[in-house]
């Protein structure tokens, strides 16, 4: 029996369509029907770095998103009351993110949900496969950038 061929892009994809489709079937996301899943992304990159200043090249930077695209997503952010706009005292050019009582509250179950994902997500992994998978990954990235800088 032949054994079929999986590309590495096509099993992204898919996985990520499940990801995505799980998700919105969220009972926290189901009750905040304006959050997208990038915004609920973005909350928790705000919510994990409260301790620092963090700007719009920041987000860039961490999930790879073009300036056009976060600028996009940040301004309806703040429409939707999820973020609000401050400026720094060392820089009157520059102004920080900070996350609404509403995405602080939005952060805080979504974190349930998440963690209750990842017990589904890994099971039946070991340690040893999980480390593998995400230093897969990793080189994926990786190899993709290199293209990318070469193209």
């Amino acid at each position: 029996m032949e054994q079929e061929h999986k590309y590495i892009g096509v099993e992204i994809s898919k996985t990520n369509n499940m990801l995505k489709r799980n998700c919105k079937k969220s009972d926290v996301l189901r009750r905040v029907d304006d959050a997208t899943g990038k915004n609920g992304w973005i909350i928790g990159f705000l919510a994990e770095k409260q301790d620092r200043d963090i700007f719009q090249k920041d987000i860039e930077q961490y999930f790879s998103i073009r300036r056009s695209t976060v600028s996009g997503i940040i301004q309806l952010m703040e429409k939707k009351g999820f973020i609000t706009r401050e400026s720094v005292d060392y820089d009157a050019r520059l102004k920080k993110l900070v996350l609404t009582d509403r995405a602080k509250e939005l952060h805080a179950n979504m974190m349930k949900n998440l963690e209750e994902n990842e017990i589904r997500l890994k099971q039946n992994i070991s340690e040893e496969e999980l480390a593998t998978f995400f230093s897969v990954l990793e080189k994926i990235r990786s190899n993709i950038e290199t293209e990318s800088e070469i193209v």
